[in-house]
């Protein structure tokens, strides 16, 4: 049995994986022949694959595709991102369910290793990548769709929060630092994110709703600092909203302890 291609970003595997795609397809753009439809793709629920340092993430993806004479199956489904980046699963690999005598649900898994072994991992993967899928039917239709939907690859992020002194005084003042990291696919270590708005975000004990105080900007090393006057018990945190490549991610609540 084929093995899913690990989060591709494979240098000279690129060239076997596609050769072997070649082999089997006749086309290599757009293409099909016949009724069939790709009715709908999904990858990793419509959320993004969020990929750390050291483990291996695994992303489904289901392909709707209706014909009148029945879905025979998906021959393979492709992820490709910024070149040489690329993942795959092959037909041995994908399980179809009919939903009807037109429409079956087929599926499959796309699996990414920050440290893949046949490549160099470089962080251009962070990226909008293009899922491919190439679906046949009974009667011999096919449809091949080289971007049948698009979805994005993360660098995990970490975010960090602590307030001190505490306990504290009321009316005396608290430091608040934290340092907002996430993953570097070149070495596999987290490294501060620099220059990114973060929120400091109050909740007074008690209550289960955050509060924003004041925004802030990482420094050149990812860290966060600045303070505020103690009035009340409660927790402080630090919140970031992501970007394109980033995930958001807030902190864990730190109490602070008022006298």
């Amino acid at each position: 049995m084929r093995k899913a291609t690990r989060f591709a970003l494979l240098g000279t595997s690129v060239a076997l994986v596609t050769t072997a795609i070649c082999a089997t397809t006749a086309q290599a753009d757009d293409g099909g022949a016949g009724d069939i439809t790709i009715d709908k793709v999904v990858v990793n629920g419509g959320k993004p694959v969020v990929v750390g340092t050291t483990k291996v993430v695994s992303a489904k993806v289901t392909v709707t595709a209706s014909d009148d004479s029945g879905i025979a199956e998906t021959t393979y489904i492709s992820a490709s991102g910024p070149k040489p980046n690329f993942a795959q699963v092959w037909d041995d690999e994908i399980t179809c369910v009919k939903a009807s005598a037109t429409t079956s649900t087929c599926t499959g898994t796309l699996t990414f290793d920050p440290q893949a072994s046949t490549g160099f991992v470089d962080n251009n993967a962070a990226a909008t990548w293009n899922l491919g899928t190439l679906v046949s039917a009974n009667d011999h239709d096919y449809i091949y769709r080289d971007a049948a939907t698009t979805f994005k690859v993360q660098r995990y992020s970490k975010l960090t929060v602590n307030a001190s002194p505490e306990p504290v005084k009321k009316g005396r003042t608290i430091t608040v630092t934290g340092k907002l990291s996430r993953a570097n696919w070149e070495d596999n270590e987290y490294h501060g994110y620099t220059n990114q708005p973060v929120k400091l975000q109050f909740r007074k004990k008690g209550s289960n709703t955050y509060t924003t105080l004041k925004t802030l900007k990482s420094n050149s090393t990812g860290n966060l600092r600045t303070t505020v006057t103690a009035s009340t018990d409660g927790y402080f945190r630090y919140s970031f909203a992501g970007t394109a490549t980033t995930p958001a991610v807030s902190a864990a609540g730190d109490f602070v302890d008022v006298r």
